[in-house]
C-alpha cells in the first residue's frame, strides 16, 4: 500500500509514515496497512440535494445515468435531489469519488 493519505493530525501522519515503512519492509501485512490507511483518511463530506444536483450538472449527466453509475435507482437519485433522502454508505463514497476524480473513476 503506497497510497498517499492526508492525515488528520501530525501524530497520525507520523504513525502512517511508520506503518508504511513497516509494510514496505514486510513487518506488517496488507490488511493491517489498510487499517492504518482508514485511520488516517479524512471523513467523507455530506452530499445534500444542491451538491448532488450541481455535481450531476457539472458532468452533464441525467438522473438516470447518475443512478446507473452509482448502482442505485432513478427514484433514489430523484429523492436525493428533492431533499427527501440523503445518500449514505457506498453511495456517499461514490459521489465523493465522482466529485474528486471525475466520471472516469466510476466507469
Amino acid at each position: 500500500m503506497t497510497t498517499k493519505t492526508k492525515a488528520k493530525s501530525r501524530i497520525l501522519e507520523a504513525v502512517h509514515e511508520t506503518a508504511t515503512d513497516l509494510y514496505r519492509l514486510g513487518f506488517i501485512d496488507q490488511r493491517k496497512m489498510r487499517q492504518y490507511d482508514a485511520l488516517c483518511l479524512e471523513p467523507i463530506p455530506e452530499y445534500d440535494s444542491e451538491k448532488i444536483r450541481s455535481l450531476r450538472h457539472r458532468y452533464q449527466l441525467s438522473q438516470a445515468v447518475l443512478a446507473s453509475l452509482l448502482n442505485t435507482s432513478l427514484s433514489t437519485v430523484r429523492q436525493w435531489e428533492q431533499g427527501e433522502k440523503h445518500p449514505s454508505g457506498p453511495s456517499q463514497k461514490l459521489l465523493n469519488l465522482l466529485d474528486r476524480k471525475g466520471i472516469e473513476a466510476l466507469i
